[in-house]
């Protein structure tokens, strides 16, 4: 598996990743929600640049222009709740993309230990698709794997890009070990050192779904 760490470059995507973490700015649910938004159209513009192209003809009101455009069929999934704003980001670029959700989520067990619950699935035909499955906070790697595996049961796509702002390194060697490298990219702004006993990252920015939907109980 690639790893592509788009925060090691000097771009304006690095200050919607502090305006994330920063404990003050994230207190704006819609803010939070923007910047997100905003992250991942710049994670799908820059995933534009792996797809295949051909050449179109476009007919303009005074004649005629070659275009190249991308021929991929594409599959934008993402893990609720938190993924949807990163989500609709990819979108925005992406907008014939279809869909797929995934609802996951971590149920405790005694002490610290958890595993990870999967309530409902939808998803398009994969096969043969470009499928780009987003989530924000990448602790773990459990989630994104679960899902991952999950969706191939509808499918195996050409080719899979994972888009995660957050990551620890733990989550990035994890998945490195556990899901195939043949064509598939993980995308990231930041890859944070340490984990919490609760396996949240640190620094990392808190959780994601209550700072962009409100607290749950």
């Amino acid at each position: 598996m690639k790893v592509i760490n788009l925060g090691e470059n000097n771009t304006v995507l690095n200050k919607f990743v502090l305006q994330l973490r920063d404990i003050e700015i994230q207190k704006d649910m819609q803010r939070f929600r923007i910047n997100l938004e905003r992250i991942g159209e710049i994670f799908a513009y820059e995933i534009s640049k792996t797809l295949t192209y051909s050449e179109k003809k476009v007919y303009t009101p005074l004649g005629i222009a070659n275009i190249n455009t991308p021929d991929d069929q594409i599959v934008a999934a993402t893990i609720l709740r938190a993924g949807l704003p990163l989500h609709k980001g990819i979108l925005n670029v992406f907008d014939n993309a279809q869909n797929a959700f995934v609802a996951a989520y971590r149920k405790y067990d005694k002490g610290d230990d958890f595993h990870i619950n999967i309530e409902y699935v939808s998803a398009p035909d994969l096969t043969g698709k470009t499928l780009i499955l987003a989530d924000t906070m990448l602790a773990t790697g459990a989630s994104l794997e679960i899902a991952y595996n999950r969706l191939l049961e509808d499918g195996i796509p050409s080719c899979t890009h994972l888009v995660c702002p957050i990551a620890s390194v733990y989550a990035v060697e994890y998945l490195q070990k556990h899901l195939p490298a043949k064509n598939m990219t993980l995308w990231t702004a930041a890859i944070d050192e340490e984990l919490t006993s609760h396996s949240y990252i640190v620094p990392g920015l808190g959780d994601a779904g209550d700072l962009a939907f409100g607290e749950k109980n």
